[in-house]
């Protein structure tokens, strides 16, 4: 590798030292195209291979995210007058040519709406330092990435993931990884995204591991994501058609979904996304938990779990929520379709908690505990090793209000605790008890990547073993949660 450049099949990449580095040894090549611009001739279509180019490329910027408006915390910054040239990765290596360290694809989170590899929470530096060579990849998000087009396939961001995947099988040698030993990982949509492509027919053969923190259970048929795409036609004003939306411009669109949104039944919470992968069609034939409790992805290793109190993130920090009235809770338990006895058996798991703790926890299970857990036990079913986490450890600020809410692992996990977002979590900055738990969990995170095993025991089909992360942590001989029982008639299949 000389000054930083590499050699890719679409020409010669140089990079940069990553400022982050403490040892001066990882080298982030920011943004590079492993598809062609998704708009224009390429609008609504799957990713189109990316244009060659000669001599040296630089890629020591970051270049734009996929066209997004900032709804949610950890939105990239996009504006209209950015390039359309976002489907690109960045790569994090102190590796070199023929040492083929083992490589972590990062799938950003984000509702399937927003977020970048670009975020500062992603830097991949600590993990390179680490050992491995990790790969942040952006994707098309909402309705560009996830919304039914006639006659267009579905799940394009799905199939950018994959595009992405397939670069890195062609390339990733070059930055001293081994094609062979990839794992996939991602949180909260990425994650979503992550347990997709073990179901997908064409990501097969293309990783080896996965990685899923805190999956969201929500995924639509393409009847539902038809219905998404009319209301947004109509509100954009044109046919519901691929020639006439195509020839809106992105904000055109995001307008349009934002008026569909606003006009939208919340129960009391405003939605933040109609998009989430559509089940039925080529890209993704059949429910991922069915497909991969028959076994479809026995052969890829499986590391999972969810954090403590997912749900405050939402509603102590997201948004302004009161929720203080016991109609509320009777309100989710029946949308939720729960059993009539369900509010008796979480108040027996949190005696005494107030009206807002109970509709978090509830929430909290709704969103990601439930359908994490249960994909754990259907890729045991099915076959595959499954290692399964929860993530207790509490931020500090707010009073605590937080507790171990939904991503508060991520800064943890990818050893970024000295960047604002870990500032901001924790009252007077992240203590060395915080530290410590981060080098353990990037080693798990770096183990299991190389070897497939984080540190701990397997699940079996008897019981879910629990990695407890926490200061200090805790190794548990199954999943205590009561408040499961009350999910087990409950379907989490595509709406």
């Amino acid at each position: 590798m000389t000054e930083n450049v590499v050699t890719t099949t679409g020409g010669r990449v140089r990079g940069t030292d990553s400022p982050r580095s403490e040892d001066g040894s990882v080298i982030v090549h920011r943004s590079i195209p492993y598809a062609a611009a998704p708009f224009g001739e390429h609008r609504f279509a799957a990713p189109a291979p990316a244009a060659p180019w000669d001599g040296v490329r630089d890629c020591t910027a970051f270049g734009p995210p996929a066209p997004q408006r900032p709804h949610l915390v950890g939105a990239a910054a996009w504006s209209p007058e950015m390039s359309g040239d976002c489907l690109t990765l960045s790569v994090w290596s102190s590796a070199r040519p023929g040492d083929r360290a083992p490589v972590l694809v990062w799938i950003h989170g984000g509702a399937y709406i927003v977020g970048a590899s670009s975020e500062p929470a992603y830097d991949g530096t600590r993990l390179a330092e680490s050992g491995l060579v990790v790969v942040g990849v952006n994707y098309r998000v909402g309705f560009e990435g996830f919304g039914h087009v006639p006659g267009r396939p579905d799940n394009r961001g799905l199939l950018d993931q994959i595009a992405a995947l397939r670069w890195v099988r062609d390339n990733i040698e070059g930055f001293g990884g081994d094609p062979g030993n990839v794992t996939v990982a991602g949180e909260s949509a990425g994650a979503g995204s992550v347990v997709c492509l073990m179901a997908a027919p064409d990501a097969r053969g293309l990783f080896r591991r996965a990685i899923a923190h805190s999956v969201p259970g929500d995924m639509i048929t393409t009847g539902t994501a038809r219905f998404i795409g009319e209301r947004i036609a109509r509100a954009a004003g044109v046919p519901y058609e691929a020639e006439s939306l195509a020839a809106l411009s992105p904000e055109k669109v995001l307008d349009a979904v934002d008026a569909v949104l606003a006009d939208s039944p919340s129960g009391g919470f405003k939605p933040f996304t109609c998009f989430t992968p559509v089940v039925g069609g080529p890209e993704l034939p059949e429910e991922p938990l069915a497909a991969i409790a028959r076994g479809g992805a026995a052969g890829v290793d499986l590391l999972t779990g969810h954090n403590a109190h997912e749900f405050r993130l939402f509603t102590e920090l997201g948004q302004e929520v009161r929720i203080d009235e016991e109609e509320v809770l009777h309100a989710l338990v029946s949308r939720l379709g729960l059993r009539k006895d369900a509010l008796e058996v979480y108040r027996g798991t949190l005696p005494g908690a107030p009206v807002r703790e109970l509709f978090n926890a509830i929430q909290s299970d709704a969103m990601f505990c439930e359908y994490t857990a249960r994909l754990a036990e259907a890729h045991v079913d099915g076959g595959g090793r499954a290692f399964f986490f929860l993530f207790a450890a509490r931020s500090t600020v707010l009073g605590g209000r937080l507790g171990a809410c939904h991503g508060l692992d991520l800064p943890f996990a990818f050893g970024n605790l000295d960047g604002d977002f870990g500032a901001f979590l924790f009252e007077g900055g992240p203590g060395e008890e915080h530290h410590a738990l981060s080098a353990r969990m990037i080693a798990a995170w770096r183990d299991f990547a190389a070897t497939g095993d984080p540190g701990w025991p397997a699940s079996t089909s008897a019981a879910l073993s629990v990695k407890e992360w926490n200061t200090p942590d805790a190794l548990h001989p199954e999943l205590v949660a009561p408040a499961r029982a009350v999910w087990a008639e409950v379907s989490l299949a595509p709406k």
